[in-house]
């Protein structure tokens, strides 16, 4: 399997979820500054323009993050997503939760400001959203960090799942792009060290 593969944290989520899985993946560079992924022979296999994307081995394209590691979940020897129906309800719902309340105003916060000049040709922008932006994730970090002052270890519990690789990828752009974290934070905090600490976090 092919995977279109640039900078930012959707294609770090990918890499890292197979990683997780060992799921091996030749990568295929895309320049996203260059806007190669607006270019017709990207739009060609996903005409969203976004990345990743994932080219099976048949030429079927599979997009959007979400979906591509359901997919190599389901087609793998082991899963993040979870061995039952309940499990994996478990996960989508936290992996929903986070991506609705934290990672996409913290995306679009980094969009209508310091990566404005990236971005202002390629879709809508709204500058005078991105303070409000941001202080929503901040505020959902808060109330997530609250959620796992009963101790648990990840997300969903004592097992990594797609949620966990979902945060920690985000984080780790949101604090390269301006949006650390609170230290106020001191459950995630914790979290993040734990998976900061796995290899695949390097992927």
């Amino acid at each position: 399997m092919k995977l279109y593969n640039s900078m930012g944290p959707n294609p770090h989520i990918v890499r890292m979820f197979a990683a997780e899985l060992d799921v091996s993946l030749e990568l295929i560079e895309i320049d996203l500054m260059a806007g190669e992924n607006r270019e017709s022979a990207y739009l060609a296999r996903n005409p969203a323009g976004q990345l990743p994307a994932l080219e099976l081995d048949d030429g079927e394209i599979i997009a959007e993050s979400t979906a591509i590691c359901e997919y190599l979940d389901e087609t793998s020897t082991k899963t993040l997503l979870g061995d039952t129906a309940a499990e994996r309800a478990q996960t989508r719902m936290w992996t929903r939760r986070l991506d609705l309340s934290i990672c996409e105003p913290m995306l679009n916060g980094f969009r209508y400001s310091e990566g404005l000049p990236i971005f202002q040709n390629r879709m809508i922008m709204i500058p005078e959203a991105a303070a409000g932006l941001k202080n929503v994730a901040q505020d959902r970090l808060a109330w997530l960090d609250q959620q796992m002052a009963d101790g648990r270890q990840f997300i969903v519990g004592e097992r990594v799942t797609l949620a966990d690789v979902f945060l920690y990828c985000m984080l780790t752009f949101g604090k390269a792009v301006g949006q650390p974290m609170s230290p106020d934070h001191t459950h995630i905090a914790k979290w993040y060290v734990r998976m900061a600490a796995r290899p695949s976090a390097e992927a």
